[in-house]
């Protein structure tokens, strides 16, 4: 028998992988809503800083995790760390949704998984420069909680972000095959849980869900800098419109003086939606800035580093510039709120 004709390509592996997580991950939170679990686990009840108005199941983590890491640890086995990471979290986020811990708790899990994580799998690179890159996990693992606050947005960055992941993973002149097949697990599960995410939102993802995408999504970055796949602007690129939305908010909130951990309604998204947006209308513009956002990352992934760092500077022009219009369309919309008051 001639074993070539039995050989898979990997292309055909990772549509199989997707496949099979987007299944099993919509099987899980369908049968979490339809036996009523769901509201036992986890329920987002709304207050005057939410934007959305009726209570919501927090059990998107319950199909995501799972689902992520079985698959991982049967198809990307040199990534059984990572994933034993995100199931580490994802049991202490659990407990924050039902119980609720101190910051300094979730803070010290989320230091173990990404210090552990860095220090069991160092890269050939100055030692700030790791701690550096480790600040920044540490970073992602959060920011991705803050965005978890509009219907389809967090699901759809991870059906984008991880996906573009997966492509980059394969097309690279480091492919990593294992690399793109944990990546693409993660963008079918995502798309699996879409299905109860998008508007108007039946689920979300809790911390559960949102604080281990935000691990994964630096973890895997790191992982597929630390093999030479791509650069190290690389999982960033494809990131950016989370990263620079929390990142800018954050500033602000810190230069003011106010508790960032604190929920509010300041977000570049969140603004969106009361703008008149919607959280449909939000989502699909996001998801066309992920779009062509990861396409330029994936143009510019084997080029010269001037066409690379070239891109970088563009598109983070871009998005200061498409921040700068909702800033506007923002105190607009609070000076008539103001004029409409007095009369």
């Amino acid at each position: 028998m001639d074993t070539q004709a039995l050989q898979i390509s990997p292309w055909m592996v990772a549509a199989i992988v997707a496949l099979v997580a987007a299944c099993l991950c919509a099987t899980v939170l369908f049968m979490l809503l339809k036996t009523g679990l769901a509201w036992r686990l986890a329920t987002d009840i709304p207050n005057d800083r939410s934007l959305h108005v009726r209570p919501t199941p927090r059990v998107g983590g319950w199909g995501i995790v799972p689902v992520s890491v079985v698959i991982m640890l049967l198809v990307s086995p040199t990534l059984m760390c990572a994933a034993l990471a995100t199931a580490f979290l994802a049991a202490v986020s659990q407990v924050d949704d039902r119980r609720g811990l101190p910051a300094r708790v979730r803070f010290a899990a989320h230091l173990i998984a990404v210090a552990l994580f860095v220090v069991l799998f160092p890269a050939m690179a100055p030692w700030y420069l790791l701690c550096g890159l480790a600040f920044l996990m540490i970073w992602l693992v959060n920011l991705y909680n803050f965005m978890d606050g509009s219907d389809g947005l967090a699901g759809g960055m991870a059906l984008f972000g991880f996906g573009g992941y997966a492509v980059a993973a394969m097309i690279s002149s480091h492919p990593m095959p294992e690399l793109a097949y944990a990546s693409i697990a993660l963008a079918g599960a995502a798309l699996g849980f879409l299905l109860f995410n998008f508007y108007p939102a039946r689920i979300f993802l809790g911390d559960a869900g949102s604080i281990s995408l935000g691990y994964l999504a630096g973890a895997l970055g790191y992982w597929g800098w630390r093999g030479g796949t791509w650069p190290i602007w690389f999982p960033a690129l494809v990131f950016a419109p989370f990263i620079a939305d929390a990142s800018v908010t954050l500033a602000r909130r810190l230069l003011r003086g106010e508790k960032f951990w604190q929920a509010h309604r300041e977000h570049y998204y969140q603004r969106m939606v009361r703008l008149g947006v919607g959280h449909a209308g939000t989502a699909w513009l996001w998801y066309g800035l992920m779009i062509v956002g990861i396409g330029l990352a994936l143009i510019a992934l084997d080029r010269s580093n001037e066409f690379q760092w070239g891109v970088v500077a563009v598109w983070c022009t871009v998005l200061v510039a498409l921040g700068c219009l909702v800033d506007r369309r923002w105190r607009h919309f609070q000076s008539t709120l103001s004029d409409q008051s007095e009369v």
